[in-house]
């Protein structure tokens, strides 16, 4: 389950062949059949016996140190999470559908009428230290991202649906008013008095119930300003989850020991090392058997896919990439999004021309076997009835891109277009390295811009590293008119945490009347109508792929070889943690 979207890499999508698509002509040299491959395979690895004991080896595929932010309250990247899978666990277990159920190390009840939502975590519940998780320290985690002092990223105004959180975010207050600790603060039970209950509460990942907490006995001596940069953090954190750090190297790997505190009772393993490798190694990683796990590069799919004595399980998991449009500031004063009516980006017209002019499906393809795949609207299908299947999107359509900027008045002048103004126009686009194929799929891109007559450049003339690359949009580095990065998304489809005027998230910092109305509707006391929340969704993907300030590209199948002398590993939602097998069922078999 996945209780909180994160930045995900796009390198991803690397591949073995380094040869530009050829457009047009020629260049329909698409297949399927690995797509057809992985649509078979399990989401699990059989159910065999377990043994006690054994080191698993799992390969973190970047081509950039992770930051080594172990806290969920201020950490955002993919590769974070990843390395931190072992120790964090979320308060709540889910079924296969994202329902919140009572298995995990805490229980939630709603009480619509009184506007109230209750956790309570269970007795025995503790950290890595053998303290037991508390109230308080649930209560932390929300002052943790709240404090404008930790500068946290996963505030967004969302969370003011909680009585008093948005005077204690603008450091009007010195509590959370709304969070009762009934017991005490040593007690196991949270009341959050709210303004209203939310039609995705009862799921993970709603955005308005934080699933984590932070272990305040141990950090709170230290000023929320210095706690991202903390040794507390950053070398010595503490979970309540199956595993616990034994050593960090930094940026390259994390060896974890059993917990022997943990709630359910001690894992099968004895050791998890996570050790990163670069994309480009990684087929020769599984096929060399380096690593116990790994995930397949999908354009290194046919180099990989006869290796022996692994399991190959797969997904298509809750995420997407895509290309977004700066046209606006986060103004940090008043945690809000605001456009810019002069942004480059702002006419509706060019941004539509340029979606136009992507040949995303035949790229992808080429370069994956049809492992990658174009996405037509930011509503993955996954969520069911919420996706809009009527809708289209943009298909590559040159002639329609061209006739956009000739009726808007972006003349041609030699061979690049002006303004409607008739100033010169200069696009320049930021994208993220990666892997071998990063580049030719940027610079096809790029190509096919150029034909319909835009001057698109890239941002300091290459592309850009992951934590550089991030830095640079959470920042809204002025140089920046366009990006294209991904997403791994919460399991309520909510748009609230992505695209709203008050969460940071919204990195294209577009913000509109129509789009502040309709995230409204699709979260409001209506919506508990499940088909009038159906209709609000699609009524939002329409406007989106009209507006075309964001315009999804594509997701893909994510493929994970793992040793077949392991069980218990799973992608299903009820036996995952954060999109992460639970580490403390995964064990060698007897």
């Amino acid at each position: 389950m996945k209780k909180r979207n994160i930045l995900s890499s796009i390198g991803l999508v690397s591949a073995a062949a380094l040869t530009l698509v050829a457009c047009g002509k020629g260049g329909n040299n698409t297949s399927n059949e690995g797509a057809k491959t992985a649509s078979k395979f399990p989401a699990e690895t059989a159910v065999k016996d377990a043994k006690q004991g054994g080191t698993l080896k799992v390969a973190e595929e970047t081509d950039t140190p992770f930051t080594g932010i172990f806290n969920e309250e201020l950490q955002m990247t993919q590769p974070d999470a990843d390395v931190m899978s072992p120790g964090s666990e979320t308060l709540f277990d889910t079924d296969d559908h994202y329902k919140i159920n009572d298995k995990g190390a805490a229980t939630l009840k709603l009480n619509r009428q009184a506007k109230t939502v209750t956790i309570t975590v269970k007795k025995g519940v503790k950290w890595s230290d053998g303290k037991q998780v508390t109230a308080k320290d649930i209560e932390y985690a929300y002052e943790i991202i709240a404090n404008k002092g930790t500068k946290s990223q996963r505030y967004s105004s969302q969370f003011n649906i909680i009585n008093g959180m948005a005077e204690y975010h603008e450091g009007k207050a010195k509590t959370i008013s709304g969070i009762e600790m009934p017991d005490g603060e040593n007690g196991r039970t949270v009341v959050l008095h709210c303004k209203e209950l939310k039609p995705g509460m009862t799921n993970s990942g709603n955005g308005f119930i934080w699933e984590a907490a932070a272990p305040y006995h141990y950090l709170k001596d230290i000023p929320f300003d210095k706690l991202e940069s903390s040794d507390k953090i950053r070398k010595n954190p503490l979970f309540f989850g199956p595993f616990q750090v034994q050593k960090i190297v930094r940026g390259q790997s994390v060896t974890w020991v059993p917990n022997k505190y943990y709630w359910r009772g001690k894992p099968k393993l004895d050791k998890i090392i996570y050790q990163v490798v670069s994309p480009n190694s990684a087929s020769q990683a599984i096929k060399s058997h380096k690593f116990d796990v790994a995930r397949v590069v999908n354009s290194q799919w046919k180099q990989v896919k006869d290796t022996k004595d692994v399991d190959f399980v797969a997904q298509v998991p809750l995420g997407y990439r895509y290309v977004a449009f700066k046209v606006g500031k986060w103004d940090a004063k008043k945690s809000k999004n605001v456009m810019n009516p002069k942004a480059k980006m702002g006419d509706k017209n060019l941004r539509q021309a340029m979606a136009y002019a992507m040949n995303t499906d035949q790229v992808y393809k080429h370069y994956t076997d049809g492992l990658s795949f174009q996405i037509p609207t930011l509503i993955p299908a996954q969520f069911g009835d919420y996706f809009d299947k009527n809708n289209k999107g943009y298909t590559y359509n040159l002639k329609k891109a061209n006739e956009i900027l000739d009726k808007a008045g972006y003349k041609k002048k030699g061979k690049w277009r002006t303004m409607p103004n008739g100033k010169p126009l200069t696009i320049n686009f930021m994208a993220m390295s990666g892997n071998a194929i990063q580049e030719p799929i940027v610079q096809n891109y790029i190509q096919q811009w150029n034909k319909i007559g835009l001057n698109v450049k890239l941002v300091g003339g290459r592309l850009t590293e992951f934590n550089s690359f991030y830095d640079k949009v959470q920042h809204d580095d002025p140089k920046v008119d366009m990006f294209m990065a991904g997403w791994g998304l919460s399991s309520e489809p909510s748009q609230n945490q992505m695209y709203s005027e008050g969460t940071m998230s919204n990195y294209s910092r577009f913000v509109t009347p129509e789009n502040n109305k309709l995230i409204a509707e699709m979260d409001s006391q209506k919506a508990f109508d499940h088909k009038y929340r159906v209709e609000k969704f699609h009524e939002w993907q329409k406007y989106m792929v009209d507006q075309a300030y964001v315009v999804p590209t594509y997701n893909e199948y994510q493929i994970d070889a793992v040793n077949n002398k392991l069980t218990g590993y799973s992608l299903k939602p009820s036996k995952t943690n954060n999109g992460h097998p639970l580490w403390y069922q995964v064990a060698y078999t007897k």
